[in-house]
């Protein structure tokens, strides 16, 4: 991608005076907390949307919200452009920075404020790992549900700006899903809360529009999240299939026949053999494609869930069926599928497209996505949350070949557009970033960009939080 046409230009009024302002951000909070060599602020320069990059005017790592709330009024007094960051794993660009912009990363904000069982509620600062809020609660019975493949890694703050999912969305929903509150900083550095321990909040349904803003509302410095009580027992069993056409179709009929498993995750023969070179997971390498569907509650409620399941998959051309017997073989299927990006990137660079669509056109868009790629003479495999037609196609290419760069952002391109013309939408979960931001026309009328744009100016009326991302660079002045 283009540099010149990922971001606003730069403003040479604050380039200029790039010293005072590294002097004058010090002074707010530290030499410890502010970030402006050159060679220190590489690992600031991009995110996991390696396509393109650009190292920030500075990065701020503040460690309370009264921090977060002085930069902010710094920047807005000198409409200085704010990036905000979590732990870098954004898949569209997020987080990847301009050159006049302030980096607000909140990685130092890792702390656990609050755990309120009554509630079952948890209070945590962004900078908190999504992984980390179930070890806290787990030894007492309850975990936080949403899982995204970066679990590890990712915060929660970038989990609510982008609404992040994971395998077990199907079930337990998605970030918006599990939030129940959050403190924002906005623009002009005012500190608001939305939300609470209450199950339904009074009022406009803010929270509803600041999950999935990806930053350009304000800054999430602390979250309340939903502590769900951990089932009596999971188990997770794996479907090989003849063809990708009959495990997609065997998909359609379980949630058509209104079974709700706690996770349908699909991945196809390239994916089979990628992820089980590095795993060693067990799977089946006679396949064209492979099912992971997981079912909890009781040891009765599990047996007769599966056997339902098990009489559908023979419908659609299942060729094995493998139950895990132990905690240890759950785990290990689990690691082959959580580890499909990581694993993916041993073999050769990728983009990792989020596409949505209607699971009566898995189908379809698998075979699109199968004929779009050969178009462009490039090997993709998949991987997505079937259950809720989630696509996570894996577009292969090598990143310093200027030819087949190219060929992979256009076959990305192509791919979403067949989403959204098959009754889907650009994204699921990684969100629009820079990566789909000029395909939003595709998706949304004028008039619909154009109320979002106004929403958004209504939070932010000088556009400095985030400024390069989502929305067209292309008629803001309208906003």
């Amino acid at each position: 991608m283009e540099q010149s046409l990922a971001f606003l230009p730069p403003d040479s009024r604050i380039l200029a005076r790039r010293d005072t302002i590294v002097a004058d951000l010090v002074d707010l909070i530290g030499r410890e907390g502010i970030v402006s060599d050159p060679f220190e602020l590489v690992p600031f320069e991009t995110d996991g949307f390696i396509a393109c990059r650009n190292l920030p005017l500075a990065v701020a790592l503040p460690r309370t919200t009264a921090e977060v709330s002085e930069l902010m009024k710094y920047c807005a007094r000198y409409d200085i452009p704010v990036i905000p960051r979590g732990a870098g794993t954004s898949l569209s660009g997020g987080a990847i920075p301009q050159e006049d912009a302030l980096v607000i990363a909140l990685t130092r904000m890792n702390r656990i404020l609050e755990v309120d069982f009554e509630n079952r509620a948890a209070v945590v600062q962004a900078g908190v790992t999504n992984l980390s809020i179930s070890d806290a609660v787990g030894a007492d019975g309850f975990f936080y549900a949403p899982d995204p493949s970066s679990q590890l890694a990712c915060t929660i703050g970038g989990n609510i700006g982008m609404n992040s999912g994971g395998a077990h969305c199907l079930k337990y929903g998605v970030t918006t899903n599990n939030l129940m509150g959050v403190k924002l900083v906005l623009f002009d550095g005012t500190v608001i809360e939305l939300g609470g321990k209450a199950l339904d909040a009074g009022g406009l349904d803010l929270m509803g529009v600041v999950c999935g803003s990806e930053g350009q509302l304000g800054i999430v410095t602390e979250a309340t999240v939903r502590l769900l009580a951990k089932p009596e027992g999971a188990r997770p069993v794996l479907f090989g299939f003849e063809t990708a056409e009959g495990a997609s179709a065997c998909v359609s009929e379980i949630i058509g026949s209104g079974l709700i498993p706690v996770a349908i995750e699909f991945m196809d023969k390239p994916a089979i053999e990628i992820c089980e070179a590095f795993a060693h997971a067990g799977y089946p390498m006679d396949v064209e494609a492979l099912l992971i569907v997981e079912v909890e509650g009781s040891e009765t409620e599990m047996d007769r869930m599966l056997q339902h399941i098990i009489s559908i998959a023979r419908r659609h051309g299942v060729k094995a069926v493998k139950e895990s017997q132990s905690a240890m073989e759950a785990a290990a299927i689990w690691k082959g599928r959580k580890s499909a990006f990581g694993a993916t990137g041993r073999i050769a660079d990728y983009i990792c497209m989020d596409g949505t669509v209607p699971l009566s056109e898995l189908t379809n868009v698998l075979k699109g996505t199968y004929d779009i790629c050969a178009h462009y003479g490039l090997r993709v495999a998949n991987v997505f949350h079937a259950g809720d037609g989630n696509m996570h196609p894996l577009i292969l290419y090598n990143i310093n070949d200027p030819e087949q760069s190219a060929a992979a952002e256009a076959a990305g391109n192509d791919i979403l557009k067949l989403c959204v013309d098959h009754g889907g939408c650009l994204t699921g979960e990684h969100g629009v970033g820079i990566e789909k931001r000029d395909l939003m026309r595709h998706q949304y009328k004028e008039a619909d960009l154009a109320q979002q744009m106004r929403l958004r100016a209504a939070f932010d009326p000088k556009w400095i939080l985030n400024p390069s991302k989502v929305f067209p660079l292309e008629g803001r002045t309208a906003a």
